[in-house]
């Protein structure tokens, strides 16, 4: 169950005796309010020890007595133990795990050990959690209480976070206290306490003294303090009268935190021995229960005296828990004792916690205990990792490995060990702690397949790190090194070199596309070919032979990921690289049959960290198709996993998006960011990808020149992959409309080259109609006609609407006005459909150019008053997804979905779901 921390009554005097906190206590009242009016509200109260944070926790929750109230206490010592808070927080709900959807119960009952399903995205996790407090919070509103924040381990704060991220219209209030905002809570709502006016910490000092005090003692006293209250409580407990009256021995330069602490340690020091050794087991035990902390003392022949003298300083309190007056009382007490003592009394708590129960929180005590090197110990702490692995802890899992590390005395051992916690520590995000525990297995006795082993998690550190242009030649290094000793693991990591260096781009030092290719056409063939053998054979024959010698073998990559029986773990492993051989064939039909399912696979397993590239890679596609409204929902999707998650990803999507839509201020923007971005961060196809957009977004303006120089710079990049191939249409209609036509012919010579060995109607419908650019009379004609045609044939609406563009341009320049208004027209009306406002502005004038008048259609509808989250979510629920299907989909719970449909209801003038798709098609027209 929940810490219970009573700070607020037991040592201040009760939270309605507050000094000085009128404004922040009317805060507090007012998010209490907003909960009951059913409003979901965070805060995080900020402030150094003892400035009384958790004395403003306690005035919130007697101001929530009509609340159902959650509370949960940050400690030191339970920092490693993944989702140890957040168990505490949920354990009086666990009851109602089986009212959830069965992918969140299943997440929750994992990370608590409840069950062995495979790990839980976190994120995942979060979701579940409100879910849970949501379902509680229908009957009665919630108020949940965090305190001592900063020592939440890192997988609860993590999910608290999230949860409270996306707290909207649920009836629950989450309150966070803490000395300084990790990342995980940096992006809250947030409220500074400071130290207490003069006045008011005059007035609390003297309530402390009892005897008269000179008032430039008084006064020297509050300045130093800065008004902290707990300061003015305690210090003067170590002054003498004559101290305190002629003002020697006030405090010095040292940080206010520690002169506290030496305060407490000055009491602490003057206690018994028994009394000592007891504060010392309380300090240690981090769950607060006191039949724990009294075996544990029974254990070092600690008698149930010796707890009277702590209390008697209210420096403890037994209860129901065990709770000390201060965080920085049970610093002093751990931080003063010798590590003998400290030893002796984790080794008195592994003893009595029950391993049946609790193995982790057993070994983590055996861990701190050992003196020195130990294999027993060491084992279990491995053991320990292997479980908070598959309960998704992976920060916890380092960290009992780090430890089982320092507990290894056989070298060959400790290397092995502190490989596989550099592993986790990468898998958990923690770079610095992985390259330190690489540097100590090299540091070890490791063979050579380790060796290699450790170069690969190098080079996949740098590339985590995103630093792109280092990855590379270290993954290329680590591939040789692999041949010898395991094929397969040696051609999975020249397929993982490849796709960094295509990713660096023109920005790789080293370790070139070219060099990864030809390095993995050295290899043997592989005797069973898997899809990723296919793939690395397509790519690399690609690079070193070129498209028509590769095309069979991209072929059979494309047709093995595009297969019903491929697994998923092929899919999750390789991602956005095995969509790169129908990106280089042009082929748009199993380019949306391998996204698809990507995308399908990442959203039933929860795989947020993977979820946004393949929502951006989906977003792509819907925009080529010219579907802008579904792309519109999928970027705003993105939006909401990436502000859950609090990753970023380059706005690929959203940069082709406005570029079609040829809103300059709004592309240019997202594009001058994205290639800043990527260039900063070694990522070449970043660069690249910017320009391709850039050159799009100008062709729509009719600013050609500028057009062609994007375009140019984008085709000149990786020439024998897709973006170059994407931007040399654009080169070609740039370089014709802008009279550079010598550079328009050098570039349709390699766009047939490129779309002859694809084959599709996309590759071939663009060749003609960047061939009839440059083409006279008949034959022109014929292949505007070709390419019409063609691309009919294709899930591409925007180029087909540009193909009718371009031949309408083309008859008018040869006066032939009526044949000109009828292309022209259906451009104009495919391209104001599709909401492409630049290229259909073009289509307008050229009418007008026919005697035709067409006026601009670019008016406001009623989908325009909804927002982009509200739109998202009509859209769902217009698909048939239930409200908590929606919220599963957005990181909402059900209610807030519910209460952004009434306001889609409202804005769109209607009453019920069934009214959803007319209303939304009617906006559109």
């Amino acid at each position: 169950m929940p810490v219970v921390k009573d700070e607020g009554a037991s040592f201040w005097g009760g939270p309605d005796r507050l000094r000085g906190r009128r404004s922040e206590c009317a805060t507090l009242d007012e998010l209490i309010s907003a909960v009951r009016s059913g409003e979901g509200r965070s805060l995080v109260l900020r402030g150094e020890a003892g400035v009384g944070k958790s004395a403003l926790l306690g005035h919130a929750m007697t101001r929530a007595s009509d609340l159902r109230v959650l509370q949960v206490v940050g400690v030191e010592s339970e920092m490693e133990l993944a989702f140890a808070a957040l168990h505490q927080l949920c354990t009086p709900m666990l009851d109602r795990l089986d009212r959830l959807p069965a992918p969140q119960r299943d997440a929750l009952t994992t990370v608590f050990g409840l069950s062995n399903a495979g790990p839980p995205d976190r994120f995942f996790v979060g979701l579940a959690v409100l879910s849970l407090l949501s379902e509680l919070a229908e009957e009665r509103p919630l108020l949940c209480v965090v305190d001592d924040a900063q020592w939440l381990d890192r997988a609860s704060a993590q999910v608290l976070g999230v949860v409270a991220r996306r707290l909207m219209a649920e009836p629950i209030g989450l309150l966070f206290a803490t000395r300084q905002s990790g990342v995980e809570l940096r992006a809250l709502r947030e409220l500074e306490i400071a130290g207490l006016r003069t006045d008011e910490a005059r007035a609390l000092l003297e309530s402390a003294v009892r005897f008269g005090l000179d008032t430039s003692i008084r006064d020297r006293l509050v300045a130093e303090t800065g008004g902290n209250p707990l300061a003015l409580l305690e210090l003067p407990r170590g002054l003498t009268v004559a101290q305190l009256a002629g003002g020697f021995g006030l405090l010095g330069a040292q940080a206010l935190s520690g002169r506290i602490e030496d305060s407490f340690l000055a009491r602490i020091a003057a206690l018994p021995e028994p009394t000592r050794l007891l504060l010392l087991v309380a300090a240690a035990e981090p769950v607060g229960d006191p039949l724990l902390v009294w075996r544990a003392a029974e254990r070092l022949g600690v008698g149930g005296s010796a707890a009277a003298d702590a209390e008697a300083e209210e420096l403890l309190v037994i209860g129901e828990r065990v709770a000390f007056r201060h965080p920085l009382v049970r610093s002093a007490v751990y931080r003063s004792a010798t590590p003998k003592d400290r030893r002796a009394v984790h080794s008195a708590l592994a003893e009595v916690t029950d391993a049946r129960i609790d193995a982790d929180r057993r070994a983590w005590h055996l861990g701190t205990a050992a003196a020195g090197p130990d294999e027993r110990v060491a084992a279990e702490l491995e053991r320990s990792s292997g479980r908070a692995q598959a309960r998704g802890g992976l920060a916890a899992a380092a960290a009992f490995l780090q430890r089982s590390v320092a507990l290894t005395a056989e070298l060959e051992r400790r290397a092995e060990r502190a490989l596989t916690a550099a592993q986790v520590s990468l898998q958990a995000g923690e770079l610095d702690a992985a390259l330190g525990l690489l540097t100590t297995a090299e540091t070890g006795v490791l063979d050579e397949f380790q060796r290699a082993r450790a170069d690969l998690l190098r080079g996949q550190i740098a590339f985590a790190s995103g630093h792109g242009s280092d990855a590379p030649p270290l993954l290329l290094k680590a591939a040789k090194q692999l041949e010898p000793f395991n094929l397969d693991l040696a051609r999975e990591t020249y397929l993982d070199a490849w796709g960094a260096a295509l990713f660096a781009g023109r920005l790789a030092t080293a370790g070139s596309l070219l060099e990864a290719s030809r390095a993995a056409r050295a290899l043997p063939p592989a005797d069973a070919p898997r899809p990723s053998d296919l793939l690395l054979d397509g790519l690399a024959q690609l690079v070193t032979e070129g498209r028509t010698a590769a095309a069979p073998m991209l072929r059979r990559a494309t047709d093995a990921f595009a297969a019903k029986d491929l697994s998923a773990a092929d899919n999750f492993r390789w991602g956005w690289l095995t969509t790169v051989p129908s990106n280089v064939l042009w082929d748009d039909e199993s380019w949306h049959t391998i996204n698809a399912r990507q995308l399908r696979l990442a959203r039933d397993a929860g795989a947020l960290a993977r979820l946004p590239i393949d929502l951006t890679a989906h977003a792509i596609q819907v925009t080529w198709r010219g579907d802008f409204t579904e792309a519109d929902a999928v970027i705003a999707e993105i939006d909401a996993v990436t502000d859950a998650t609090e990753t970023r990803i380059a706005p690929y999507g959203a940069m082709l998006l406005a570029a079609l839509r040829g809103r300059e201020s709004e592309a240019t923007a997202l594009i001058t960011s994205a290639a800043q971005d990527a260039a900063d961060g070694g990522q070449g196809i970043g660069v690249q990808y910017s320009q391709w957009a850039s050159s799009i977004l100008f062709n729509g303006l009719g600013r050609y020149p500028r057009a062609l120089a994007a375009a140019r710079q984008a085709g000149a990049d990786t020439p024998e992959l897709f973006l170059s191939a994407w931007a040399l249409p654009e080169l070609i209609e740039a370089g014709a409309r802008s009279g550079e036509q010598h550079l328009a012919a050098g570039a349709l010579d390699r766009l047939v080259d490129a779309t002859a060995a694809a084959g599709t109607d996309w590759a071939l419908g663009l060749a003609a109609r960047s061939r009839a650019l440059l083409s006279e009379g008949s034959v022109a004609e014929g292949l505007y006609q070709e390419a019409i045609d063609r691309l009919k044939r294709t899930l591409l609406r925007p180029e087909l609407a540009r193909a009718h563009l371009l031949y309408g341009e083309w008859l008018r320049r040869h006066r032939r006005r009526v044949d000109a208004r009828r292309e022209l027209r259906t451009a104009h009306e495919l391209l104001t459909a599709i909401g492409m406002e630049a290229f259909a502005e073009r289509a307008r004038r050229e009418l007008l150019s026919t005697g035709e008048t067409v006026r601009k259609r670019w008016v406001g509808t009623k989908r325009d008053e909804l927002t982009p989250q509200e739109k998202q979510i009509a859209l769902l629920a217009r698909d048939g997804l239930s409200n908590p299907e929606v919220g599963a989909r957005l990181f909402l719970s059900p209610r807030t979905v519910e209460w952004h449909l009434r306001k889609v209801f409202a804005k769109l003038a209607i009453s019920s779901r069934r009214e959803l798709r007319d209303a939304l098609r009617g906006a559109e027209s």
